[in-house]
């Protein structure tokens, strides 16, 4: 359950502006916050399946913008990358590898 709520937490980073307000908003609590559904259905006045459905679909909807765009991808190789990188600098190159980091 721990790697799902990372990995939707970090599609949200990634694709959140792609989402309607409501579908932020549920995600948020749901994954960030660790509401409930019922909790979240009863700040918004709406039935846990409705939440549940929600957050659902919203759920594949990530998972097809990374299929398509695949940035959460790109960033964990960047990533594999530079750690690579740090463990074969020497002290030359290690500011530039740690300036590529900050990059991210």
């Amino acid at each position: 359950m721990l790697e799902k709520t990372m990995r939707m937490n970090y599609l949200s980073d990634f694709y959140q502006m792609l989402l309607t307000d409501k579908q932020r908003s549920y995600m948020s609590l749901y994954y960030l916050d660790d509401y409930s559904l019922g909790e979240i259905a009863e700040e918004y006045g709406v039935s846990r399946q409705a939440v549940y459905d929600n957050i659902k679909r919203t759920e594949a909807m990530l998972e097809e913008y990374e299929a398509k765009l695949k940035l959460l991808n790109k960033f964990q190789q960047r990533k594999e990358l530079i750690e690579q990188l740090k463990e074969c600098a020497d002290a030359h190159s290690l500011p530039l590898v740690l300036a590529l980091e900050e990059l991210e």
